[in-house]
């Protein structure tokens, strides 16, 4: 007697059920509308435009009036003390808002919803939900708690997580410019940052789904992509690859995708497609990496390269596996190799233990690479980091805010050195909009990440390439005319 061969549909059956209930959600929180405010770093805006996404889907519309919001969120950061400050107070002016509004539901997301957790959802009572970098697709149990008259958290990590499937709602948008996540998590464990801690481990997107979103993007209109990730040069992608189908054996055999080949993979979109990423690490960029930025028009010649400290004895106790010689070594690869790619930088300034001497190291660094532009910080010990276990902050208040004012001078004359460069050249633009100050001006960045303002005209308009004369400059901004 044979077997009858019944149909199993019970996977079927299992994707109806879902989309049965993801309808019954969405019917039930239409009309509810979310406002999403963001702090820190581009990898916190692009999360925002993953959460979303997420709550799209459950009916939920985003709004950029929080006073009209039945749900506010706060993607936050947890890198500088002045940030979680700020991220309270903006809190305490929405329980404001919960007063005339109890049904009100306020989040706190990102890297200091782990960190601070209890504190947010006990001691202050601040929030209603406090959700982790890796539970995102968990938001919307997590609302349904509160709305039940709980508190709801979820900071768990995951070391898969990558939110690959996930297309992107582009909040504040101006439909040009777009940030494309390649990975999440760091494994580089800097003693002064709290990311790995916060983020989890380093684990990358598959590749085809990275090209994927940025065809779409392309064919939606946008004109330039950020690749983001902790460390981009870190990213690696291991895929199986099957052999001829004819080999009695088939072999299989593990395919690897690198940074550099990640670029030229985006590159070969369209010409059109402007290519940026953020941000690189010392210690992984590679000769690869730039002689792939070299060989497409169409990845920029810009590379921000956190320094931090120019002294190789900071640079070891602050946990940054390289030193002040291998930096250098990567300065000069850069200007070898993409002679007119702009550079800018990280720097603290006042670690646990620096002298004066060491000090003068950052400032000399500052002067042999004369950046184009930097972010500059007072060391600030952030609770739960190897400095704040291992180290004593013991540089003086008034001797760190010295140290910052003498950089920030040096990179403002440094800002300036390289805009003055520009004058007399032509300058390929990508107009963005008009300018902050005056709708007769349009704005838009140059290859090298330079901002250009220059007269509207008529035959050209946001989201289209001009070529600008540089007539003048000022440290931050070059100014000229469509020629």
């Amino acid at each position: 007697m044979m077997d009858l061969l019944i149909p199993d549909k019970t996977h079927d059956e299992s994707r109806q059920g879902e989309a049965l209930m993801l309808k019954a959600e969405a019917a039930k929180n239409n009309g509810r509308k979310l406002y999403i405010e963001s702090y820190g770093c581009a990898m916190n805006f692009s999360d925002s435009e993953i959460v979303a996404s997420i709550l799209a889907e459950r009916g939920f519309e985003t709004t950029p009036d929080y006073s009209v919001a039945d749900v506010i969120f706060i993607n936050t950061c947890s890198i500088r003390e002045n940030a979680e400050q700020r991220v309270r107070n903006r809190l305490k002016e929405f329980t404001v808002a919960k007063v005339k509004n109890p049904g009100l539901v306020v989040g706190v997301l990102g890297c200091m919803a782990e960190r601070l957790k209890s504190k947010f959802l006990e001691e202050e009572k601040l929030v209603d939900v406090v959700v982790g970098p890796d539970a995102y697709r968990d938001l919307p149990n997590l609302i349904d708690r509160v709305d039940d008259g709980q508190k709801a958290v979820n900071v768990l990590l995951s070391r898969e997580e990558t939110y690959a499937d996930i297309s992107p709602v582009r909040l504040n948008s101006n439909g040009i410019n777009a940030f494309v996540s390649i990975m999440r998590g760091c494994d580089n464990m800097c003693s002064f940052c709290v990311v790995p801690f916060t983020r989890g481990r380093e684990r990358s997107r598959d590749p085809k789904s990275i090209v994927a979103e940025c065809q779409d993007l392309f064919d939606k209109g946008y004109r330039e992509v950020t690749l983001l990730g902790q460390n981009v040069d870190s990213y690696k992608w291991k895929s199986k690859a099957e052999g001829s189908e004819s080999d009695a054996i088939s072999s299989v055999s593990e395919a690897e995708t690198n940074f550099a080949n990640l670029l030229e993979m985006v590159a070969l979109i369209s010409p059109d497609l402007r290519v940026r990423f953020s941000t690189s690490h010392p210690k992984d960029i590679t000769d690869e990496v730039l002689y792939a930025i070299n060989k497409y028009d169409n990845i920029c010649n810009y590379i921000h390269l956190p320094v931090q400290s120019g002294n190789s004895r900071i640079l070891d106790l602050m946990n940054r596996t390289y030193d002040r010689e291998w930096y250098i070594n990567r300065i000069d690869a850069i200007r070898r190799i993409i002679p007119d790619c702009a550079i800018s930088t990280d720097v603290i300034t006042g670690f646990c233990s620096e002298t004066d001497e060491e000090h003068k190291d950052t400032v000399s660094m500052m002067d042999y690479v004369k950046y184009d532009f930097a972010y500059m910080f007072k060391y600030s010990e952030r609770p739960g980091t190897l400095a704040a276990k291992r180290y004593a902050d013991d540089i003086p208040e008034e001797v760190k805010q010295k140290r910052l004012t003498e950089i920030v001078a040096k990179q403002q004359e440094y800002s300036f050195y390289r805009m003055q460069a520009r004058i007399g050249r032509v300058e390929r633009v990508l107009i963005e909009g008009f300018s902050k100050k005056s709708d007769k001006d349009y704005c838009g960045r140059s290859d090298q990440n330079a901002m250009v303002i220059f007269p509207v005209g008529e035959g050209y308009k946001p989201g289209e390439y001009v070529n600008v004369l540089i007539e003048r400059s000022t440290t931050a901004t070059l100014i000229g005319r469509v020629v």
